[in-house]
């Protein structure tokens, strides 16, 4: 099933419960504006190269259009589209006022050099300069990107458009970015992780935790749950992964990836096993924080966690959903889970706009707040109309955007 495909159906679902009309859902699902451009640049050999960018405006009932911008080989139109889609749900969902949008280009960020990259990033912003901005669309760094990338798209939108940093967030402190930015993602999992266990009544301590992905969200999601007392059996990264039946040390082991750029290839103090053994694990919660689709038909019969929380984006395909549902495996869905990046971005956004720096704990506490607000009534909603909480948070997030939408007048 193609990306959209399944953000369609997770919509549906929630739809059918608030008896809305197809009308309604066709204008709610449909993009605002698809925006595909050719990003044509000169390498360092001295060759052209010609790469597709894409930016998808979803919807702007709530408020400007925010959505990460990623670079990776696979991305094309629709995976593009589906990201927009779930950012519009993503941000209704915890109640913030914007709406969703998602950009790529279709490369591979590690065969660039740094300056081929800076030129990549720059061409793209030439070309969609007109089609974001404050108040219209705020992109973010997404897979492949990051605080750097965000510097140049600020530096290049604004020699067409002069001095506003909230043009773009997740910069580096020191260039107004905000405080915990790049932590966030990784945190809210945490804090969320946290919450949904003392939920279910359980313990930390006794709660093994494996994680799929030990990148910007996966590192410091496990740093969080470290310090919360959880138990981190298992982690991974593109290099394989590792697993250690007692705990792994994540202090050492994000060490050694940082001296390793940021790879745990060649890691030592845990058994190496595959990405894909790792998701079969007996533990009691598992964390798919790399990228989507990795829980599928063909292996959720094997899933043994009672609890996983979707720190990536679409790990669960439907029809695995639907599966791991009726098995009582509870999942804190995506557009709930790793909703604590583009939180912090919106704190990030006001801060530009006002001028005015938070501190780190203001942040925190604000990222606290937000996001225990977002699961207490995705909780409760749940609960209400026995639905699973991605139906639930699905049914919230929708009744605030066609609540936005009837009342700006359509």
């Amino acid at each position: 099933m193609k990306p959209f495909e399944a953000t369609s159906l997770y919509f549906n679902r929630a739809a059918d419960h608030i008896e809305l009309a197809e009308n309604l859902r066709k204008l709610l699902l449909t993009a605002k504006r698809e925006v595909q451009v050719q990003v044509a640049i000169e390498m360092d050999d001295g060759e052209i190269n010609t790469l597709i960018g894409y930016r998808v405006q979803h919807d702007n009932a709530r408020g400007p259009m925010k959505g990460g911008l990623r670079y990776h080989p696979d991305v094309d139109l629709d995976e593009v589209r589906s990201l927009a889609s779930l950012m519009t749900w993503k941000t209704a969902v915890v109640n913030i006022p914007f709406g969703g949008a998602k950009g790529g280009i279709s490369v591979n960020p590690r065969k660039l050099s740094q300056k081929e990259l800076q030129r990549v990033t720059r061409k793209f912003i030439d070309e969609i300069h007109d089609v974001i901005g404050p108040d219209t669309d705020i992109p973010a760094p997404d897979m492949g990107t990051n605080h750097e990338v965000m510097s140049w798209i600020r530096n290049q939108w604004e020699k067409y458009h002069g001095f506003h940093p909230a043009v773009v967030t997740g910069k580096p402190a020191e260039f107004y970015g905000a405080e915990g930015r790049e932590e966030a993602t990784g945190r809210g999992v945490g804090i969320l992780a946290f919450k949904l266990l003392d939920r279910l009544g359980r313990k930390p301590k006794d709660t093994r935790v494996a994680i799929q992905g030990f990148g910007n969200v996966g590192s410091h999601a496990a740093k969080f749950l470290t310090e919360a007392d959880f138990n981190i059996v298992a982690i991974s990264d593109a290099s394989g992964a590792f697993y250690r039946e007692d705990g792994i040390n994540i202090k050492q082991a994000l060490r050694y990836a940082l001296d390793h750029t940021m790879s745990l290839r060649g890691y030592k103090e845990a058994d190496q096993i595959t990405n894909a053994e790792l998701l079969e694990l007996d533990v009691e919660m598992l964390i798919p924080a790399a990228i989507g689709g990795v829980i599928t038909s063909k292996n959720v019969d094997r899933i043994k966690a009672q609890v996983i929380i979707e720190a990536a984006n679409g790990p669960i395909e439907p029809d695995a959903d639907e599966k791991l549902y009726n098995r009582d495996i509870t999942i804190l869905p995506d557009i709930l889970a790793n909703a604590g990046g583009v939180t912090v971005s919106y704190f990030e956004w006001v801060q530009n706009l006002q001028y005015y720096k938070w501190g780190l704990n203001r942040v925190r506490q604000e990222l606290d707040h937000v996001l225990s607000s977002a699961f207490e009534e995705v909780w409760q909603e749940s609960h209400e109309r026995d639905v699973s909480l991605r139906t639930a948070a699905y049914i919230l997030a929708i009744r605030r955007v066609y609540r936005a939408t009837h009342l700006a007048g359509m």
